[in-house]
């Protein structure tokens, strides 16, 4: 009887296991839209209702043959800017060509707007050719030439009387020099590509923009999300000008990958955080978040990474876009 029992329970968990994969490999191949309505004190008449389409962290992932399952659903939105916030590549893959986020940029309708920064697992942007010159990486270049921008300082969306202005989160807070804050290391390797006079004249364009102005509102674009410590950082540090966000967009987390049942993320990849990220405030992994009145959307996208192929995968966290409404905030 024990043994028979002994086998039924065996029986059940393999049941169990090959649920869960099926599960997973179906929920690792679908594409959810996240919609969110961002309020923004004093938004003026103008950017009511702008609609914001954020993509992220793609890590060269196909989501059917010629991305058919994800343009469907990015076709079917209708929105004012889409932005790139990073990771569209993957490091450890073998795919040609930048194939994937190609096909994607390819095949979406609506670029009136349409913005990319780099993240941990892009090329660089600008490149060292055999001149010794500074020039754009040809994957920036084939992208560019695809209708999606990089953007290196600011990008200004008039309408009417207003001004919204989207920027490179990192390179506005920097003053006359690259100086790179204390957690963000890697961003130094992007910048020092660039031509030194081309890097400083994209810092000075910032000095241009009025952030506590009524007409103009301000929303960084980042790969990596600005933690609580980063920002008391720069508004105390007087090496660095933090300008007047509205919002702030990033990635990165992949609002922890792996989550757990009940609990959420266990892990996500950060050095500012205690134990490198390991069990991380819930509240600071994904979604919109406020510190010191800067909004923060960070979205958990669409892809997964890591050193070993057989771990490349999102479990209980389903890949995601995000449509996010700009919306006046009631005093």
């Amino acid at each position: 009887m024990n043994i028979k029992k002994g086998k039924f329970i065996l029986l059940l968990f393999v049941c169990f296991i090959f649920i869960v994969a099926v599960y997973t490999i179906w929920d690792n191949n679908r594409v959810k839209v996240v919609s969110e309505d961002i309020f923004i004190e004093n938004l003026s008449d103008e950017f009511e209702n702008y609609k914001i389409l954020q993509i992220t962290d793609l890590h060269d992932m196909e989501f059917g043959k010629n991305q058919r399952r994800l343009l469907n659903v990015v076709n079917n939105l209708k929105y004012d800017a889409v932005v790139f916030t990073g990771d569209m590549l993957d490091e450890y893959s073998d795919s040609p060509d930048y194939e994937n986020f190609y096909t994607l940029i390819e095949g979406m309708e609506n670029k009136d707007v349409a913005l990319y920064v780099s993240g941990n697992s892009d090329t660089a942007n600008y490149v060292i050719n055999e001149n010794g010159v500074s020039e754009k990486h040809e994957f920036i270049k084939g992208m560019e030439d695809r209708g999606v921008d990089l953007l290196e300082s600011i990008y200004t969306v008039d309408k009417g009387q207003s001004r919204l202005h989207f920027t490179d989160f990192d390179l506005s807070y920097m003053e006359a020099e690259l100086s790179v804050v204390e957690g963000r290391y890697q961003l130094r390797e992007v910048y020092e590509k660039y031509d030194q006079v081309h890097l400083k004249q994209l810092i000075e364009e910032f000095s241009h923009i009025e952030s506590e102005s009524d007409s103009e509102f301000l929303i960084g674009l980042t790969h990596y999300p600005v933690v609580d410590a980063l920002i008391d950082r720069l508004n105390e540090d007087p090496q660095y000008n933090l300008l007047d966000y509205d919002l702030i967009l990033a990635g990165h987390y992949h609002g922890g990958q792996f989550r757990l049942p009940f609990y959420g993320a266990f892990f996500i990849p950060e050095p500012m955080y205690e134990n490198s990220g390991l069990f991380p405030p819930q509240d600071r992994v994904k979604g919109l978040w406020e510190h010191r009145g800067v909004q923060q959307y960070v979205s958990t996208g669409l892809g997964s990474s890591g050193p070993r192929p057989l771990l490349r995968f999102r479990f209980l966290n389903t890949p995601e876009i995000n449509f996010l409404t700009l919306r006046k905030k009631d005093n």
